[in-house]
């Protein structure tokens, strides 16, 4: 419950211009310098900031030497803080995967050999080709830009659809396949496709905010794999793995073998000195 609500909180936050809702323009205030911290379209009507990717993508399609540290310095600071938190508590995307997910229909697991797909769409899609062509090719294909913003304003501004094309047509196509494929496995592109996951997930390993399982406590009764939304088994794979997206749904453990802490500084005893030895040995003879 707290992680929907969380999902709910940021989603409403990151899309809080209810005046582009109503007239279907976006929003090009001040808060939208900044970027936000999860999945969110910057031509959604009611988005308040920038998509990361995007904002990535822009200056990637302007040459190597226009870099967004800002936006690189934001995901850096999330990414070692709480590694993939910000996928299983502040994305409206893994929100709407979630929900859809709920829809009685078949489910299958996803191969794992699918997984570093995000990994090819974020050097590819989101770096390579858009620096080759100087065209924002992911952003252009995106589902969630697609849902959020192309279909919005197709109906909001009727010349907009004598222009649809082949373009339009494949963000569509695109849009639907993975809807389907939200209802039959849970969070298809988080585990595959997702360029800001991916930057994320190679935080996982360093962050401050650890996942730890206690395998004196583990009876492998695989109800961390039941709950989990990215299919782990994580007495196997462990807390550090870069799919994990730290739901904590696996901290509901009936065994408690699975907890969650914040990686403390550790204090290393000051290195004495001759000069301090000496002190010490007058002190201890008076």
């Amino acid at each position: 419950m707290k992680q929907r609500i969380s999902q709910i909180v940021s989603a409403i936050f990151y899309n809080a211009y209810i005046r582009g809702l109503l007239i279907g323009t976006i929003y090009q205030g001040q808060f939208k310098h900044f970027c936000c911290p999860g999945f969110n379209c910057y031509s959604c009507p009611s988005a308040l900031f920038a998509c990361p990717i995007g904002i990535i993508q822009f200056f990637v399609a302007y040459g190597p030497y226009y870099v967004s540290f800002y936006t690189l310095g934001i995901l850096g600071t999330i990414g070692s803080i709480g590694g993939r938190i910000v996928c299983g508590w502040a994305c409206p995307f893994g929100l709407l995967q979630d929900l859809i997910y709920k829809i009685k229909f078949p489910k299958l697991q996803i191969p794992k050999i699918l997984y570093g797909g995000k990994y090819l769409i974020l050097i590819f899609l989101v770096i390579i080709i858009p620096w080759y062509t100087k065209e924002p090719w992911f952003s252009k294909l995106c589902p969630a830009g697609t849902l959020e913003a192309g279909i919005p304003h197709v109906l909001y501004n009727p010349d907009l659809r004598l222009l649809i094309g082949t373009i339009f047509t494949l963000k569509i196509g695109i849009l639907l396949f993975f809807l389907v494929w939200m209802m039959i496995s849970c969070r298809p592109f988080c585990r595959t496709t997702c360029p800001l996951g991916a930057i994320y997930s190679l935080f996982n390993k360093v962050s401050l905010f650890k996942i730890e399982v206690d395998e004196t406590r583990c009876n492998k009764c695989n109800h961390c794999f039941k709950m989990c939304p990215v299919g782990m088994r994580i007495y196997e794979e462990g807390g550090s793995t870069t799919n994990c997206i730290r739901c904590l749904r696996c901290t509901d453990c009936p065994a408690g073998a699975v907890t969650f802490s914040i990686k403390s500084m550790r204090h290393y005893p000051k290195e004495k000195t001759v000069t301090d030895n000496v002190s010490a040995g007058r002190e201890t003879k008076r």
